[in-house]
């Protein structure tokens, strides 16, 4: 029998990566989203679109008519913002898909999660599956998506199979959060690399995490409430990154150092300088951005490829510079 699942956020980079992959997995699919910019996209690929603001308070069951699986994807993705926004969009919206979706009969439910939980003032390597998040969440970001993570993982039951994916650093067409950020700052004069640029990250190619959590969906009865991080398993240095892609966009950047005492300082700094001024716009060097570019965050990859038989198939910085050769 083929299971119809519901694709929350599908109108996002990953969300489209999701709606296509599950469309060549053959199931049945309706895509949830508030922008229509990407409808007949989704269409396209054989998914069934339906327009909805999951915030917006209307009721969840008809979009879940018949539904035997949801995968949460939609959320707040954003490294600066007011607080209530990021309980509104990522806690109490997935609180309202759990409840609806177990009302509607649906038997599983997959929440896209974040290593963002993870992020703090320190390099961490081979981050397991046991290993605790950071003690002090440090956006409103990663506080909400731990929470969310929490509550859904909590949902597990024998009927009401649940799991969680964290995928890392998603880069691939439709990514409007890592590409872009890093093109602003290849095209500056200077480029301040924290710490030197020493730090090692892994991307994720979004086909990549499009698979991920799709074999977590077909394998959910057995992951009993599990959250398994994913990422492309190639650690690159923040620098080698920087100098790949600046070479790609035809710029030549002076890189500099910022020694992490100073930037902690900026940091910390214009993050109180703008709630003081009540400023909406991120500051230039938020706290989570310094720990992601100054501090290694890379992960056990092992449990990935034993519960999910997970192995990455794209080199993710490959398709990074791929996707900034077309802005250039």
């Amino acid at each position: 029998m083929v299971r119809r699942v519901l694709i929350t956020g599908a109108t996002g980079g990953l969300g489209l990566a999701l709606v296509r992959s599950a469309c060549e997995r053959g199931l049945e699919v309706v895509a949830s989203g508030r922008s229509l910019d990407h409808a007949a996209t989704i269409t396209a690929c054989g998914a069934r679109f339906v327009a909805h603001d999951l915030e917006g308070g209307s009721a969840l069951e008809p979009l879940l008519e018949g539904t035997d699986s949801i995968i949460h994807a939609a959320a707040l993705s954003a490294s600066w913002g007011p607080r209530a926004a990021f309980d509104a969009a990522n806690v109490m919206v997935t609180e309202r898909l759990l409840t609806a979706a177990r009302r509607a009969g649906a038997s599983r439910f997959v929440f896209v999660s974040s290593p963002s939980i993870f992020a703090r003032f320190d390099h961490r390597e081979g981050i397991t599956m046991a290993a605790a998040p950071a003690a002090e969440p440090l956006n409103h970001y990663a506080r909400t998506k731990l929470a969310a993570e929490r509550l859904v993982r909590a949902a597990n039951a024998p009927d009401f199979a649940t799991c969680a994916l964290r995928p890392r650093a998603l880069v691939g067409p439709g990514d409007r959060v890592i590409l872009p950020r890093l093109v602003q700052l290849a095209r500056r004069q200077r480029m301040p690399l924290p710490g030197g640029g020493n730090a090692r990250i892994e991307f994720t190619d979004l086909r990549d995490a499009a698979d991920a959590i799709l074999r977590a969906e077909d394998r959910a009865p057995m992951l009993e409430g599990a959250a398994i991080n994913i990422s492309g398993g190639k650690p690159v240095t923040v620098r080698a990154v920087a100098m790949a892609l600046a070479e790609t966009l035809g710029t030549s950047p002076r890189l500099i150092n910022l020694p992490m005492p100073l930037a902690r300082l900026i940091a910390a700094t214009g993050e109180h300088a703008a709630r003081l001024t009540g400023r909406a716009s991120e500051p230039l060097l938020t706290r989570y951005t310094l720990a992601t570019l100054g501090y290694s965050q890379t992960f056990d990859m092992g449990p990935a490829e034993r519960l999910l038989g997970f192995r990455p198939r794209h080199d993710a910085l490959k398709t990074l510079l791929a996707e900034a050769a077309m802005l250039r």
